[in-house]
């Protein structure tokens, strides 16, 4: 059997009411929406104007004053103060705590602790021959004569046991079997009895109130049930169903005028813009270009860079100043350390025990024993 998916609902056809209520109200609310947008737009055009012109730059200025002012003295701290500190606070322990503790466990822990293995070896097997040759057959007797004792005790439980039972039986049982057979059971069969006629009573005074209750409620549902059906039916349901038209077109209507208000406020905003553009943008753009960068770069190939290529020049002379007097001071502090301890002595020749240049052994010479001719 094939699953056939159901048709898509049609959509119903809108009545009179509906087409009379939308256009008014959609006037009506265009006519109040197209302000609220409006000043919608702006604030949300100025929020991000402030978000990038201030807040941001504040937000990043304060980021790098908390870094400088929290995050960068600890980091100083840690890794400048705290960070030898430990070192130098591990290697102390380690010299004082950890070579002592070395020697104190070579050489007089484990010696005792030694002995006291065997010590406690030599104590384990002492307790042993103890166990073996003087507990084991004590408790061996002990529990022999426990036996003994306990097969008495058994017989005594036994006969006690018997003769309690004989007496219970008798003085107990027989009795309550007679007392519930001849008193308890009539009475509980009577008892029983009268409360099948009380439920039976109650079970007729119960159908006459149901009888009582249905007539009532028969007699109220035409009454009460009715009119108010009545008025759910013919004036609430329509009251409902027009205030749901009425609040189901304004819904729309507030949808509609709200995007028509935003197109009609991004118009305005582009004009504005352009405006602004032309009356404020395009003359500071001009004015950069035709008489700002032209000034910047005559006084950049007139002026800064003449006095950053004298200031490079006076740089480089002094570099070469400093070096040639750092030259000659070296010179003559060497100068001075050979007039006063004298020059560097020359390294005699060494005792190698091994012969030198053509005298030396080598795979490619018969000159060893094994490849002597």
């Amino acid at each position: 059997m094939e699953l056939r998916e159901p048709p898509p609902e049609q959509p119903q056809p809108e009545g009179c009411l509906v087409v009379a209520v939308r256009l008014p109200v959609r006037i009506v609310v265009l006519v109040l929406v197209v302000p609220v947008r409006m000043v919608w737009d702006a604030l949300v055009a100025t929020g991000r104007l402030l978000r990038d012109t201030v807040l941001r730059p504040f937000g990043r200025a304060l980021l790098w004053l908390g870094r400088a002012v929290f995050v960068w003295p600890f980091v100083g701290v840690w890794r400048y103060v705290m960070v030898p500190a430990g070192r130098a606070l591990a290697w102390l322990a380690a010299v004082l705590v950890g070579v002592p503790a070395v020697w104190l466990y070579r050489w007089v822990l484990t010696p005792v602790g030694h002995a006291l293995a065997r010590l406690a070896r030599g104590t384990g097997a002492a307790l042993t021959w103890v166990y073996a040759r003087v507990l084991s057959p004590v408790g061996h007797g002990l529990a022999r004569l426990l036996t003994g004792v306990g097969v008495v005790l058994a017989v005594l439980g036994t006969g006690t046991y018997t003769a309690v039972a004989w007496l219970a039986r008798h003085l107990l049982v027989v009795p309550a079997r007679w007392l519930y057979t001849w008193v308890l059971a009539p009475a509980g069969r009577a008892v029983a009895w009268c409360v099948r006629g009380l439920g039976w009573l109650l079970g007729l005074l119960a159908t006459g109130a149901g009888l009582a209750l249905n007539w009532t409620g028969r007699v109220l549902f035409g009454l009460l049930v009715l009119p108010a059906l009545a008025l759910w039916r013919w004036v609430l349901a329509p009251v409902g169903r027009f205030l749901t038209v009425v609040a189901r077109e304004v819904g729309d209507a507030l949808g509609h005028a709200w995007r028509i208000a935003g197109r009609i406020s991004r118009a305005v905003g582009r004009a504005l813009g352009t405006l602004l553009r032309w009356m404020f943008v395009e003359p500071a753009r001009w004015v950069y270009r035709n008489v700002l960068t032209p000034v910047g770069h005559v006084v950049r190939d007139a002026v800064l860079r003449p006095v950053a290529d004298g200031v490079r020049a006076v740089g480089r002379a002094g570099r070469e100043a400093l070096a040639t007097a750092r030259a000659t001071v070296r010179q003559a502090r060497a100068e001075a350390r050979r007039m006063l301890f004298g020059g560097p002595g020359r390294p005699g020749p060494a005792d190698r025990r091994e012969p030198s240049g053509a005298a030396a052994r080598s795979l490619g010479n018969s000159t060893t024993a094994l490849t002597k001719d």
